[in-house]
């Protein structure tokens, strides 16, 4: 695992104010090894990667988050996986000839209402158990992370700034976001009564830090986003406060597809189908929609899967 895979948190010192910044290289690359997107989707893709895993630090779970767009524009759909564990995947479906069209009239960069059109934004929560959670809010706000930033407030009731960015080489993404006050104290605050209006100037003073952020995060641009030191980045983000910076998660890339989930999938579609494709074709090839990889089962490898001959072990398929 790269040392740029990785995931910060931090907390404003005696404020109820949080926050995340995530950088991936090597998983990013990765994650569209198989793919091949036009540059403004790999932009748009790679903003997505960052926010899901952003969205994914804040909640304490076990099991899977889904970050979904889905609209009337040239992108039609997106998404976006992260575990518990910080394993993420994502895949884009795009009109090609609206996408090409769209970069040409912008050169190169479409707005992002042109891109999406009319839609919405979905993030589930699926827990380990069988529990599922769903916030969907309408796709607005000029950007991906204006729209995470309605999601938090519609859905969480949880005001958020967010700041996203990628390219070829990398993504980035920060988020701060404003908690409510714990117990009637701020995060990190000592025991003891509250003085008359003691509560109230620290609600304001959250709400200044925060909306600070906001406007600290909007003067960021792409390149600073990508390249300044975490350290550097998250102080530009809540100048002026002290920053209780924990210790960096890592983030890797991981799709779940493989020899036997896919072998599983034919046995479904039954012999006789299978037995057609390799007299039409010589062999049956599945692509993972979401990380692109072809897995390719030959005449043997297909007898396999219904007690023809041995069946193959995870990853025996072969890949082209």
């Amino acid at each position: 695992m790269s040392a740029s895979d990785a995931l910060h948190r931090f907390t404003v010192e005696h404020q109820a104010v949080r926050g995340r910044c995530v950088r991936l290289g090597p998983a990013w690359l990765a994650l569209r090894e198989h793919a091949v997107y036009p540059a403004a989707v790999r932009r748009l893709l790679g903003e997505a990667t960052a926010a899901v895993a952003l969205l994914a630090s804040t909640i304490k779970f076990e099991g899977e988050l889904t970050l979904q767009m889905q609209g009337t524009g040239a992108v039609r759909l997106l998404v976006a996986q992260c575990t518990h564990e910080l394993q993420l995947r994502a895949v884009a479906r795009f009109d090609a000839e609206r996408v090409a069209a769209l970069e040409a009239k912008a050169e190169g960069a479409p707005a992002f209402a042109d891109f999406v059109g009319d839609g919405q934004l979905a993030v589930t929560l699926e827990a380990e158990g069988g529990a599922r959670y769903q916030g969907i809010v309408p796709l607005g706000g000029g950007s991906l992370a204006a729209a995470i930033e309605l999601y938090f407030e519609g859905s969480e009731q949880l005001p958020t700034a967010v700041a996203l960015a990628a390219d070829d080489a990398q993504v980035a993404g920060v988020l701060v976001q404003r908690l409510p006050q714990t117990g009637g104290r701020p995060v990190g605050a000592a025991g003891g009564a509250d003085a008359p209006g003691a509560l109230a100037a620290r609600e304001a003073e959250a709400d200044a830090t925060l909306e600070a952020s906001r406007a600290a995060l909007a003067g960021l641009g792409p390149d600073e986003l990508l390249a300044r030191p975490i350290e550097d980045l998250l102080q530009r983000a809540c100048s002026g406060h002290d920053l209780r910076l924990q210790a960096a998660q890592a983030v890797g890339f991981r799709c779940r597809c493989s020899a036997e989930r896919v072998g599983a999938m034919l046995r479904a579609l039954g012999e006789a189908e299978l037995d057609g494709i390799l007299a039409e074709q010589g062999a049956v090839t599945v692509t993972c929609e979401f990380c692109h990889r072809p897995w390719r089962f030959g005449a043997q490898e297909v007898a396999g899967l219904f007690g023809g001959a041995d069946r193959p072990r995870d990853g025996s398929a072969t890949l082209n």
